[in-house]
């Protein structure tokens, strides 16, 4: 009986430490604009750290703003971080199925100048936000958010580092490669059959030519949207999960963020 009961006391400490730190989570939708465009994204921090702190802005996949962007917003939250997940399409605008992606997604990759005035927009958000250390802003994205964070990067916003998880790496002007400040993270799928390697050469020589601080790491087996669960486990569909390169990715995610913003 003693031991019954330790096992529920131990489980009773530990659910009330979750609680706790759920308690400290804070999270809000933040309406903003884009010229005339109404945008809202979602913010996630954890209130029991005091002062400001460094901050990521979270750019989403090709279905846009989903519970899968303010998922990775909370994980970023609970390492320390002030997370905003922007929104690039429009407020309630979510794309139900991969035609309707597609279209969205196509608008944006045709016009970049477009595709970088929303990220900016995004990234002003966070950091007129009271706990945001402006001097410590990085931004990450999966696939159509990839290519949107490297857009940025090329757009010469003012920021640490951008971490492109299985993105684009394709541009129309490979010549504002020259206008990157920040490093550049890519974390690649090595049998992502969407990223043709005609692209991957491309983005590498523009890196060095415009003499970028960047790194690109492949993940063998992996495919596109490798960190997405909802992507299935069919390598044979071009696009699925793979736990291992997941993990690895956000590690390596966790290791950039350490560099950049000491």
């Amino acid at each position: 009986m003693d031991c019954i009961m330790k096992s529920l006391l131990s489980a009773l400490l530990t659910l009330t430490c979750v609680l706790t730190a759920r308690a400290q989570l804070h999270t809000e939708m933040i309406e903003y604009k884009q010229g005339d465009t109404v945008l809202e994204g979602y913010l996630a921090c954890d209130r029991s750290i005091k002062g400001k702190r460094p901050a990521v802005l979270i750019a989403h996949q090709w279905k846009g703003l989903t519970e899968y962007e303010k998922g990775r917003a909370e994980m970023l939250a609970k390492l320390g971080y002030v997370a905003f997940a922007l929104d690039m399409y429009g407020k309630d605008i979510r794309p139900k199925n991969s035609q309707e992606a597609g279209a969205q997604a196509g608008q944006y990759k045709r016009d970049r100048q477009l595709l970088r005035a929303r990220a900016r927009a995004g990234l002003a958000v966070l950091k007129k936000y009271e706990l945001t250390d402006t001097n410590r802003i990085a931004a990450i994205g999966y696939c159509f958010g990839g290519t949107t964070v490297i857009e940025l990067a090329r757009s010469g916003a003012d920021i640490a580092g951008v971490v492109s998880f299985h993105g684009g790496l394709d541009s129309p002007t490979p010549e504002d490669g020259r206008n990157i400040k920040c490093k550049v993270l890519v974390l690649h799928g090595a049998d992502d059959p969407f990223v043709p390697a005609k692209d991957l050469a491309a983005f590498e020589d523009e890196m060095r030519q415009s003499k970028v601080d960047w790194q690109l790491v492949k993940y063998g087996g992996a495919v596109h949207s490798f960190t997405e669960r909802n992507a299935g486990d069919n390598h044979l569909d071009g696009a699925a999960y793979n736990g291992k390169a997941d993990r690895r990715s956000w590690e390596a995610m966790r290791q950039f963020f350490a560099e950049v913003f000491k």
